[in-house]
């Protein structure tokens, strides 16, 4: 598999994101955000984590109109995968790829910390190799995580399958962390081909970080 990840300004996720792609096996090539093309033959987009821009305005909001934010919505838009991890799902809320926004936590600080999700919807590309329920542990470090959607937004979304992952407890309960309605930690497109989550499963790729349940999630790609 041949992963394109991009590169902002601020952009702090970026070498994080490579090394957890090829020690799964991948190809991986950098894109930095002048760039007007992504690279050809490329199976996965990824956009990571970071402070794209120093996160001046509104997180997400510059790094929108990067040059290669155009080739992304186009791949996007042919049917291209693309991930995007904690800043990158904010750039992806910004760009209208994906549903909803992301605000300031409700506790107005930066949290980190690992964080117990549950899997709600296993259908597609991203949790295919996760079971549907199960309860995974991704490290989250944001203080704009905070997932918003207006009420016909949410039930859209919940009906079509989009909530992808919610904050819970060991147990797979809802809990509140910044304020996500419903708890919400990640969602996708309708199509099913554009992902993003807050949480950064290219941390949780080896025990002695603390978890390896990133593995699952990252390789749901190569199927």
């Amino acid at each position: 598999m041949k992963v394109a990840v991009l590169r902002f300004p601020g952009t702090n996720c970026e070498f994080d994101t490579q090394y957890a792609f090829e020690e799964l096996g991948h190809t991986t090539q950098l894109v930095w955000h002048e760039n007007e093309t992504l690279p050809t033959d490329i199976d996965l987009v990824v956009v990571p984590g970071g402070f794209s821009y120093g996160d001046y305005l509104r997180s997400g909001s510059i790094a929108r109109f990067s040059p290669v934010m155009k080739a992304v919505i186009s791949y996007a838009n042919d049917g291209g995968k693309v991930l995007g991890i904690c800043n990158g799902f904010q750039i992806l809320t910004e760009a209208g790829l994906l549903p909803g926004a992301l605000k300031r936590n409700n506790n107005l600080h930066f949290i980190s910390k690992h964080q117990n999700l549950c899997v709600i919807n296993n259908d597609n590309a991203f949790l295919n190799q996760c079971n549907k329920g199960e309860v995974l542990n991704i490290p989250i470090a944001h203080a704009d995580g905070n997932y918003y959607i207006d009420d016909e937004g949410f039930k859209k979304i919940e009906a079509n399958g989009q909530i992808l992952l919610r904050y819970s407890d060991e147990n797979g309960n809802p809990v509140v962390v910044n304020g996500s309605v419903t708890s919400i930690a990640g969602v996708c497109n309708e199509a099913k081909n554009v992902f993003g989550l807050m949480p950064h499963p290219e941390r949780a790729l080896e025990a002695i970080l603390g978890s390896e349940d990133g593995i699952r999630m990252l390789k749901g790609f190569e199927v």
